[in-house]
């Protein structure tokens, strides 16, 4: 009885190669290892920082007490007043700037310059000033003298030149007097009111 022909070429199953093998597993152990490596072995420790021996403190603040007041102020703000001039009373509004150095604690305490200018409710026209400022504390409260020139503005004449001195206070609010003479007109008096208003403090 003859033996059944088997053709060479058909596949035979069994075990692969031992070479195919040991590659896959060197490949595989290769990736386990780098994955699961710690990145950090291997390198230098790190000194840590030395401690401290004092302890930390701030720098100086450089701002000013809030109760110190001295410096040099711009104020702004509105003013009216009545006047008696030319025989009759009238009133003004307008506005007055001064520029002032404040030494609380000094005996001439405030130092500066006022300009106003203002305009008559009745009679037309209006007045521009400039004054020199000097102030004294007075029962914590700072009193002063203003002196300067005046410029008499109309609607029907041309300007005419004055002068004044008064004294002022200033409570929140700054209260004043002061009397005067005007070309053509004469004397004159006036009390009123300034709203000084801090736009500027350095």
């Amino acid at each position: 009885m003859r033996a059944p022909v088997v053709d060479p070429g058909a596949l035979r199953r069994g075990l692969r190669s031992p070479l195919h093998l040991g590659f896959g597993v060197a490949a595989l152990l290769a990736v386990t290892s780098l994955a699961s490596a710690d990145p950090t072995r291997g390198a230098a420790p790190t000194a840590d920082p030395p401690e401290r021996t004092q302890v930390p403190t701030a720098g100086p603040g450089h701002f000013k007490p809030s109760w110190d007041l001295d410096g040099t102020y711009l104020w702004l703000g509105p003013s009216g007043a009545a006047s008696h001039v030319d025989a009759d009373w009238d009133s003004t509004v307008g506005v007055d700037a001064a520029l002032v150095r404040v030494r609380e604690r000094a005996a001439i305490s405030v130092v500066g310059g006022s300009l106003g200018a203002s305009r008559w409710t009745a009679r037309g026209g209006g007045r521009i000033w400039l004054d020199a400022v000097l102030g004294t504390p007075v029962l914590g409260k700072q009193l002063g003298l203003s002196a300067g020139p005046i410029v008499e503005l109309s609607d029907f004449a041309h300007p005419r030149l004055g002068a004044s001195i008064g004294i002022w206070g200033f409570i929140g609010i700054t209260p004043f007097a002061r009397v005067g003479t005007v070309q053509e007109l004469g004397l004159f008096g006036e009390v009123g009111i300034h709203l000084a208003l801090p736009v500027l403090h350095r």
